[in-house]
């Protein structure tokens, strides 16, 4: 199944588009994804279609019109459906955001596409459906000659994949942060709300206290 998808200008590496499902690993395969971009805008890995093992899974991507088109799906997922579905992907991110490209100056500028993503997406999620065994049969479409290496290979051994790493552990600590954060928020907003009141009512029984104490 297709578990990730992302969308990336080639020139710099700026991400413009994603669609991704909560799962297990999730910011440590989209940190390698970046750095996957930022390599192909350095000009290294020049193949226009690639397929890079990581893992379990297999990066699958396509470069365009300077833009680069990836996906992670798993280990068994046809390697022929994953690449036509990024030529869906490709045909109307162009058709819909092509004149606006390389204007683009914020990450996910396009962060809409995610919903043409998410439905293209669900197209592909059964290989056995009559629209998808046709694709696999189409002897037009071929993917044998596409090149495959590992992501080591790809990032390099060592410092680029702990550097992977680093940024997941990095965002995983940030996120603990941001959560432990918002819950003081939310304990001080709930003592300001409540301690007037708290204060009132304690007025208010230490003189029926008094009062009692006195008649």
């Amino acid at each position: 199944m297709v578990k990730l998808t992302m969308i990336a200008r080639v020139t710099d590496g700026l991400p413009l588009a994603e669609g991704l499902d909560d799962q297990k690993d999730a910011d440590f395969y989209k940190q390698q994804a970046k750095l996957l971009f930022k390599n192909l805008s350095k000009g290294q890995n020049e193949a226009s279609r690639m397929s890079i093992e990581t893992g379990p899974n297999f990066f699958h991507y396509i470069i365009e019109g300077r833009v680069c088109y990836l996906t992670m799906c798993d280990r068994s997922y046809p390697k022929k459906l994953a690449f036509q579905y990024l030529e869906d992907l490709k045909n109307e991110f162009e058709r819909v955001n092509g004149d606006q490209i390389e204007t683009a100056a914020r990450p996910y500028a396009f962060i809409k596409f995610d919903t043409f993503i998410q439905k293209t997406k669900k197209l592909y999620l059964d290989t056995r459906t009559q629209r998808n065994l046709a694709k696999l049969n189409d002897e037009l479409y071929e993917v044998h000659q596409i090149m495959t290496r590992n992501v080591q290979e790809v990032l390099g051994v060592g410092q680029k994949l702990d550097q992977v790493s680093e940024m997941s552990s990095r965002l995983t600590s940030e996120s603990r942060i941001y959560a432990d954060k918002a819950k003081d928020l939310n304990r001080q907003a709930l003592i300001r709300k409540w301690a007037p009141v708290a204060i009132v009512l304690g007025v208010v029984l230490i003189l029926f206290w008094l009062k009692t104490k006195i008649w």
